[in-house]
C-alpha cells in the first residue's frame, strides 16, 4: 500500500520540480548585447505649421479632419511621421537619424495607438535601421514595443524598446524617450 502511494506521488513530485526549474529559467533575463537611449520629436501638422511639421494626419474618421486629431481619444486617426532622432532631449540638437513610420489610434474607449516605424540612422556613429512594431498604451508611464529587425549596424537585431513620453504640448508636439535594449546582435 505504501509502495503504491509512493509510486503515485513520484510523478507529481517530478512535475512540481520540473515546473520550478522551468520557471526559474524564464525569470532570469539575459543581458542586452547593445543598449541605446534616444529621443524622437514629433511635431504634428495643424494647418499652420507646414514648415516645421514632422508628422501629418493622413487618415481620419468621418467626424475628424486632417489638421486636428479626432475626439474622443483620436480613434481612427492615422498619422505618418518623419521625426528627428537625437541623443538628448533638446529638439535643436544635431539629429543622428530619423524616426520614420506611422501610428494609428485604434481604440474608442481609451487613448492608445499602434506603432510601426524604423529608426533610420545617418550619422558617422551609426549606420542602418532598427525596426519597431507594437501597441502603445499612451496613458502608461512606460510601455514596450518589439524590436523586430534591422539593417547595417543592426543587422537582424531583436529586442525591446521602452517608450516614455518625455514632453507633451497639446496635440502639437510630443517627445519620446526610447530605451532600446537589443538581445540579438550580429
Amino acid at each position: 500500500m505504501a509502495a503504491t502511494k509512493l509510486i503515485l506521488a513520484l510523478p507529481l513530485f517530478l512535475l512540481v520540480c520540473s515546473s520550478n526549474i522551468a520557471s526559474s529559467k524564464n525569470s532570469r533575463r539575459p543581458k542586452p548585447c547593445r543598449r541605446l537611449v534616444l529621443y524622437f520629436h514629433d511635431i504634428i501638422y495643424n494647418g499652420k505649421n507646414a514648415k516645421n511639421a514632422t508628422s501629418a494626419i493622413v487618415g481620419s474618421p468621418p467626424w475628424g479632419n486632417k489638421t486636428n486629431l479626432a475626439i474622443p481619444n483620436r480613434f481612427g486617426d492615422v498619422v505618418i511621421f518623419d521625426d528627428p532622432i537625437t541623443l538628448d532631449s533638446d529638439l535643436r540638437s544635431t539629429p543622428i537619424g530619423r524616426a520614420q513610420g506611422l501610428y494609428l489610434y485604434d481604440k474608442k474607449e481609451i487613448l492608445t495607438a499602434w506603432f510601426g516605424f524604423s529608426f533610420v540612422f545617418n550619422s558617422t556613429q551609426l549606420k542602418g535601421t532598427i525596426n519597431f512594431a507594437g501597441a502603445d498604451d499612451i496613458m502608461k508611464t512606460t510601455r514596450d514595443l518589439s524590436v523586430v529587425g534591422g539593417t547595417g549596424d543592426f543587422f537582424m537585431t531583436r529586442g525591446i524598446a521602452t517608450l516614455m513620453t518625455d514632453a507633451y504640448e497639446d496635440d502639437r508636439y510630443f517627445r519620446l524617450r526610447v530605451d532600446v535594449q537589443l538581445y540579438e546582435c550580429f
